[in-house]
């Protein structure tokens, strides 16, 4: 079984993804981590600008860049050049870089052909997560979800995954990020952000982790039976 999941920045997609593998014994597959492994390439070649943007004539070079995975404990962890980053991807600017470069279909490219590889080699399910799972990677997925949340509460999420004071101002400043974000990633050419007619939607506004692990676990566990 495929469980594509998809969603917006801040909506809970990794965390719940991995719980659900985990609990289903299904290998979880985040393919943010691989663009920000391509984001993080771009960043240490001096080929992103301040804002992260990349300029179209680095891409063929990007692209052609050693980025790759290994399997471990369930999940996936990225590579660089054959060397683990998984700290390294998570930073701030790496995090403006990767919306950029995921814009470009040879980066795309690139990383479907790792994820649709790994899900037809691994000899159980997969729970997939991203922005295009469910729409383009993985459209004969058994399980779709479109998960969502309020962008103030994506904004929260974010400011606590980052250990940081949540302030008022903060928050502002995080939820208008957060919307410029959707913003762009449902209006970009390559793959853009939308929910595949078929997924179910899990609102997490107001849910608790447990409730919508379940949710989800739930609907895989009802398509497995049938």
């Amino acid at each position: 079984m495929i469980i594509a999941i998809d969603g917006p920045a801040g909506s809970g997609k990794t965390t719940t993804a991995k719980e659900v593998a985990r609990r289903l014994g299904f290998l979880h597959l985040d393919s943010g981590a691989l663009y920000r492994a391509f984001a993080l390439a771009a960043c240490r070649k001096g080929w992103a600008d301040a804002e992260g943007a990349v300029d179209a004539q680095w891409i063929a070079g990007l692209a052609c860049v050693d980025v790759g995975v290994e399997v471990v404990d369930g999940g996936v962890t990225a590579l660089l050049e054959g060397s683990r980053v998984d700290d390294d991807i998570r930073t701030r600017e790496v995090t403006a870089c990767a919306s950029k470069v995921s814009a470009f279909s040879q980066i795309r490219d690139r990383v479907n052909a790792v994820l649709r590889r790994l899900a037809a080699e691994y000899p159980g399910g997969v729970v997939c997560e991203g922005r295009d799972m469910g729409t383009v990677v993985f459209p004969e997925a058994e399980l779709k979800v479109y998960m969502v949340a309020e962008p103030g509460e994506r904004a929260r999420r974010r400011l606590l995954q980052r250990g940081e004071a949540v302030t008022a101002e903060r928050l502002t400043a995080e939820s208008a990020r957060l919307v410029a974000r959707d913003t762009y990633d449902s209006q970009r050419e390559a793959s853009p952000l939308r929910k595949a007619d078929s997924a179910m939607i899990v609102d997490t506004t107001r849910l608790s982790f447990e409730e919508q692990v379940t949710q989800i676990v739930q609907a895989a566990q009802r398509l497995d039976r049938a």
